[in-house]
């Protein structure tokens, strides 16, 4: 996939975001997701699954939920490196996307069919391109599955939704009530901390 919309909007020599490369995915390769919390002129969740080499994206304003009942707006905007799964930090002033990112949930997913069988990034590729795709995600806050459905308006937006099964709430959910100490850099010094402790 081409990272060409991505580099264009961003000027390298003044943002620490990585510039990245697209990658050769592996076929055995477990792919990752990524959620970052993006503080900019709005508050949104980026929501990113890696898909043939880079990560496919999605600006989810209210945040993804773990309650079947919501659907959340998902805005499809431009492919990311695989690098960008783990960046976090300010984006200065004057930048494209100009805020803070924390990385608010990280794991692993897979691309499943209707029925919920494993399918290949292939076959993802293909019903990404129709419109409507199902994961089962297994990260920290995320799990179970879920889908990204098309809206078909013409404006990229699409609609994020949590299936019904044991990881669903019927509670209201407020991604924001989830998001204090999540980030990577806040938990590798509560990691390295508690390697002190032990020793």
């Amino acid at each position: 996939m081409s990272l060409q919309q991505y580099k264009k909007k961003r000027n390298f020599a003044d943002t620490p975001e990585p510039e990245g490369k697209a990658k050769a995915s592996g076929k055995t390769d477990k792919l990752i997701f990524t959620v970052q919390r993006h503080h900019a002129s709005h508050l949104h969740y980026d929501f990113r699954l890696e898909l043939n080499g880079t990560l496919k994206s999605w600006a989810v304003p209210k945040g993804p939920s773990l309650n079947p009942a919501d659907r959340r707006l998902a805005m499809m905007v431009e492919d990311h490196p695989i690098s960008y799964a783990t960046f976090e930090g300010d984006i200065p002033e004057g930048n494209y996307g100009a805020g803070h990112v924390d990385v608010w949930d990280h794991g692993t997913y897979e691309p499943v069919d209707e029925d919920g069988n494993v399918i290949t990034q292939a076959a993802f590729a293909k019903a990404l391109k129709a419109g409507s795709i199902k994961f089962r995600m297994k990260g920290r806050k995320l799990k179970g599955e879920f889908a990204l459905v098309d809206m078909h308006k013409g404006d990229r937006s699409w609609l994020l939704i949590k299936h019904k099964d044991k990881y669903a709430t019927d509670e209201p959910y407020n991604s924001e009530d989830h998001a204090k100490k999540s980030s990577l850099a806040y938990t590798a010094a509560r990691r390295e901390k508690s390697v002190v402790k032990k020793k």
